[in-house]
């Protein structure tokens, strides 16, 4: 039991900078605040369209509005994470890949919209699913 009792003790000693940080920068809450709302935003206009996961996906990929949105959010998150790990200066677009592929992740694999979009983009990068006279089970011949 004292093993775990000090990799506990480690572990919060590790996060102490951050949950500091957290609680007393107010940019990091300015920034999370506003992508959290941006994000309600979105997610307020999008849900009318529940039932249709395909309008959804082609709303998010076609509407400069929404990605506008989407591109703040992402970027209010950036900065706050980087605020976070104390970084004064943005090292690179790593982070803002990595959250991008996890927002695509997120909606891939959604419960709600994952199926239908996967299929979308299946049906848009194969051709539209065996339209457009190629047959994808013989690879067209």
């Amino acid at each position: 039991m004292g093993r775990q009792k000090d990799t506990l003790l480690t572990k919060a000693d590790t996060m102490r900078p951050y949950v500091e940080r957290a609680m007393s920068d107010e940019n990091l809450r300015r920034d999370v605040l506003r992508a959290f709302a941006i994000a309600r935003g979105l997610y307020g206009e999008l849900a009318r369209d529940r039932d249709r996961p395909i309008t959804i996906a082609s709303r998010v990929a076609t509407d400069d509005e929404i990605r506008d949105k989407l591109r703040d959010a992402i970027e209010d998150l950036r900065r706050a994470s980087e605020r976070l790990q104390g970084k004064k200066e943005r090292s690179g677009i790593r982070g803002s890949t990595l959250l991008v592929t996890g927002i695509a992740l997120g909606i891939l694999f959604n419960p709600v919209t994952g199926p239908e979009t996967r299929r979308f983009i299946k049906d848009m990068f194969s051709g539209g699913g065996g339209h457009h006279g190629h047959d994808h089970r013989t690879n067209g011949r």
